[in-house]
């Protein structure tokens, strides 16, 4: 029989006052009731002062006193979850980023991987908040890296801090009260059409997978090709679909041979490997007749021509992720009764500079 929520009260305050102190998984287990219901329950118990919470654990008051005194700005002994659509290319980086940030304050990162499933994202949520996690850092499995048609709902409604990574939600969007942490992609592929400018290419254009990043990418792209003065008409970005090489070769060909066009921004750099081949093959070389800067820094550097590549901080962004959803963690475990504000942390990729760009080219 499901208890109301007067007697599961009760029912956390009684065994509390047994035991000394619970993990909140073992509570809700114990209580037949989810991790997140209660996770809300013991928030509003400590609201009354009826019983402590730190570290992912209720404790009868006094028990921790001293534990909660030491150290509070950080959050030792913390757990916290972390969901990705996949542990490889930049979210490899990403992932070891934030397990050595977490690990350097005595905390241990648990990992969840949707595989870019979207409803694998709430499955992910609830499964690491069951087990312990006190706060998530989180890329959700939104198409356009954005939430749309409240898919961001899960990730409010489970009562723990949550760093989004590498996603962003619009001002008006809930999630927008989230902290974050991502790469600027727009600044990376400004950089990338202003040093193919500073070659002296005025008709330039792009192919971008589709997916989280286009957008931005895109975004970024068209501003600095306005900003410029360079041909907009001619070069238009393309946004291919997962596989499709074949469209993104006679893309370019085409927009070589019949629009003049003379340099290229290609997310991704694998994608680029692939291609380069298939360029050559239709008589296009690189950086001879058309210059590449691709998007990500993978394995630009092992290809045939080694490619110039916007590199985003991948690192960074886990390790910056993983310090600033310890710093909420240290905040509620110490009963902040003003925490820092939240914060949206957009960091700049860096442009490395290789064979496939050539040299500086005369303006047409």
């Amino acid at each position: 029989m499901r208890l109301h929520v007067d007697q599961r009260h009760e029912r956390v305050l009684e065994l509390v006052r047994q035991r000394g102190s619970l993990r909140v998984a073992e509570l809700a287990a114990e209580l037949g009731v989810s991790a997140v219901t209660l996770r809300r329950d013991v928030e509003a118990l400590a609201a009354q002062g009826r019983v402590q919470r730190l570290h992912g654990a209720v404790v009868w008051p006094g028990e921790s006193a001293v534990e909660t005194q030491v150290r509070p700005e950080r959050a030792e002994g913390a757990v916290i979850g972390m969901i990705v659509p996949n542990t490889q290319n930049l979210f490899a980086d990403i992932v070891h980023g934030a397990r050595e940030a977490a690990a350097a304050q005595g905390a241990r990162l648990v990992l969840g991987v949707t595989g870019y499933v979207e409803a694998e994202d709430a499955v992910q949520a609830e499964h690491l908040v069951a087990g312990g996690a006190e706060g998530l850092i989180v890329a959700p499995s939104w198409f356009d890296g954005v939430p749309v048609d409240g898919q961001e709902k899960w990730l409010l409604e489970h009562g723990v801090p949550a760093v989004l990574v590498e996603r962003l939600a619009p001002p008006t969007n809930p999630a927008a009260a989230l902290d974050r942490v991502r790469t600027d992609r727009a600044h990376g592929a400004a950089v990338a059409v202003s040093h193919f400018a500073a070659l002296g290419h005025r008709k330039i254009t792009a192919v971008l997978q589709e997916g989280p990043h286009a957008v931005q990418i895109t975004a970024g792209y068209q501003a600095a090709v306005q900003s410029l003065g360079l041909d907009v008409a001619t070069g238009a970005p393309t946004v291919r679909e997962h596989g499709d090489y074949e469209a993104s070769v006679d893309y370019l060909v085409e927009a070589v041979k019949k629009r003049g066009v003379t340099a290229a921004l290609v997310h991704s750099d694998a994608d680029a490997i692939v291609l380069v081949p298939r360029l050559q093959a239709c008589g296009i070389r690189v950086p001879d007749d058309l210059a590449l800067i691709v998007y990500e820094d993978e394995v630009a550097g092992l290809a045939d021509v080694p490619l110039t590549a916007v590199a985003p901080p991948k690192r960074a962004v886990g390790e910056l992720a993983a310090k600033l959803l310890l710093q909420r963690l240290a905040e509620r475990a110490g009963g902040a009764a003003d925490p820092a504000p939240r914060q949206h942390l957009d960091l700049l990729p860096e442009l490395k500079i290789r064979a496939s760009c050539g040299g500086r080219r005369p303006a047409n």
